[in-house]
C-alpha cells in the first residue's frame, strides 16, 4: 500500500544475517532449490526435493500454496507437506514495507501472544529498506474451517464472538514491554496509515465515479473531496494523542483477514499492518464491516459494551471509560471509509456493501463533522499529488468496461 518506506532497523537484526543476497521479487525464482537454501538456515540439513504449486493468489501480495517433498530431515522436524508461502511476487505492485512487517510479526511476536494466529514455520526479511519479507505458515486451505469474507453474514451474535476474539488479542500484550520495538509503529503514526487518502486517491476516484456508489456516497465527496482528507488527518492526530496503555493492533481486522476453525476459534490472518496503539481501530473496523446497516443501528452500542466487558474480564488495566469507547466508535468509521473506498474488488474482497456500511455509519454518527468542526486543515491538501499509479491490470479492466 505504500511506496518504499524504510523501517527504523538494521540488517543485522535479521533472524538469519548470514543469508547472502536479497529475497526474490519474481515468482519464477521461487523454486525447491531456493527454498532449500532458505529453510536450511533454520533446519540444518533439510532438503526440499520437490515443490508442487497448489494455488497461486496474487493481489498486492502473493499467497502461494504449495506441497513440499522433503528429505528425512524435513520429516524429522515435523514440517507439514502443505504450507503457504507469503511475500510479494505480484507484477506491477510494490507493497512497501508490509511484507517485512508481517515477517517480523511472526518471528518476533507470535510466541508472546495468547491469541490464535496461523502456525508459522519460517520467517525472514532483508532489512535493507526494500520491505521484502517472506513467511511460511500452515496452509489453512487444508485445515478444518472456512476463510472469512468481507460479506459473510455473522449476525449480531457472531459479531459479538468476533469481538471477544479481538479482546483476547488486545489483552495478550496489553501495556507490555514487548511492544517497545522500533519496527512496530504506533498506529496512525506512519505514512502507510496517515497518507492513505493521498496515496490511494487514483483508486478511490475509480470507485467514487462508479454509478452504483453514487446512491449512497454524499454529494460533498464529489464536490469537495479534500474535506475527507482533512477528516482523516484529524482522526490520525486524535489517535496519536491518546495517552495510556497500548496494545497490539491488527490494523486490518475485517472478516476477510480471518479464518474460522470448525471448533469456533477465529484465527486472525494478514498481519501486514500490525501496530501498537489503542484497540478502537480494530473493533470499529471489524464491527462496522460485519454488520448490516440495520443491525449496526440497533446493536452497535451494546456490542461496544460487550467488547469492553470482555476486555476487562481478561484483567487489563487503564482502559478508557465506556463513554470514551463510544466516542471513539463514532470517529473511527473514517478509517474504513478510506480503506474500502480504495479497494478494488479484483483484489479478492467485494467492497460495495462495505463502502455503504462505513459511509452510512459516518452519516449516522456525523463522523466527518465531529472530526473537522471548527478546525482548519492541518496542511494544504492536493488530491492526486504523489498518488500511486493505477496498476496495468486495473487500467486494462477499466478500458474493457469490467470495472
Amino acid at each position: 500500500m505504500a511506496d518504499k518506506e524504510k523501517l527504523e532497523t538494521k540488517q543485522d537484526d535479521r533472524p538469519y544475517p548470514s543469508r547472502p543476497g536479497s529475497l526474490p521479487r519474481e515468482l519464477n525464482q521461487v523454486t525447491a532449490q531456493w527454498l532449500t537454501e532458505l529453510l536450511g538456515r533454520k533446519y540444518q540439513g533439510l532438503v526440499v526435493e520437490k515443490l508442487e504449486e497448489v494455488q497461486l493468489i496474487n493481489s498486492h501480495t502473493t499467497k502461494l500454496r504449495v506441497k513440499l517433498h522433503y528429505n528425512a530431515v524435513g520429516h524429522s522436524v515435523g514440517l507439514p507437506q502443505n504450507v503457504c508461502l507469503k511475500s510479494n511476487w505480484s507484477e506491477g505492485f510494490e507493497s512497501g514495507e508490509i511484507c517485512e512487517l508481517e515477517a517480523r510479526f511472526y518471528s518476533m511476536m507470535q510466541n508472546h501472544l495468547s491469541a490464535p494466529v496461523p502456525r508459522s514455520y519460517f520467517a525472514d526479511w532483508d532489512g535493507d529498506g526494500s520491505g521484502r519479507g517472506v513467511v511460511m505458515f500452515e496452509d489453512l486451505g487444508c485445515a478444518a474451517g472456512t476463510f472469512g469474507n468481507s460479506l459473510d453474514h455473522l449476525g449480531v451474535d457472531g459479531v459479538a464472538k468476533g469481538l471477544e476474539s479481538l479482546a483476547v488479542l488486545h489483552a495478550s500484550l496489553w501495556d507490555s514491554p514487548q511492544l517497545n520495538q522500533d519496527w512496530l509503529h504506533r498506529s496512525m503514526n506512519t505514512a502507510v496509515d496517515t497518507e492513505q487518502v493521498l496515496r490511494m486517491y487514483n483508486y478511490s476516484k475509480i470507485n467514487i465515479d462508479r454509478p452504483a456508489y453514487r446512491e449512497f456516497l454524499p454529494d460533498w465527496l464529489h464536490q469537495t473531496p479534500e474535506r475527507f482528507a482533512h477528516a482523516f488527518d484529524e482522526l490520525a492526530a486524535i489517535d496519536r494523542e491518546m495517552a495510556g496503555p497500548l496494545c497490539l493492533v491488527h490494523g486490518d481486522s475485517h472478516q476477510g483477514n480471518s479464518f474460522l476453525r470448525d471448533n469456533g476459534e477465529r484465527v486472525w490472518l494478514d498481519w501486514q499492518l500490525v501496530r501498537k496503539g489503542k484497540p478502537w481501530r480494530d473493533i470499529v473496523y471489524f464491527t462496522l464491516g460485519a454488520l448490516t446497516v440495520e443491525e449496526r443501528r440497533s446493536s452497535a452500542r451494546d456490542l461496544v459494551n460487550h467488547y469492553y466487558d470482555h476486555l476487562l474480564s481478561l484483567g487489563v488495566k487503564g482502559v478508557e471509560s465506556r463513554e470514551v469507547a463510544w466516542q471513539q466508535f463514532q470517529l473511527w468509521p473514517a478509517y474504513g471509509m478510506q480503506a474500502w473506498l480504495s479497494n478494488m474488488d479484483v483484489w479478492g474482497q467485494s467492497g460495495g456493501d462495505m463502502i455503504r456500511r462505513f459511509w452510512t455509519a459516518a452519516a449516522d454518527y456525523e463522523t466527518v463533522e465531529r472530526l473537522t468542526a471548527g478546525k482548519s486543515p492541518r496542511r494544504e491538501i492536493r488530491l492526486g499529488e504523489g498518488a500511486r499509479e493505477v496498476s496495468p491490470m486495473i487500467k486494462d479492466m477499466l478500458a474493457r468496461g469490467e470495472i
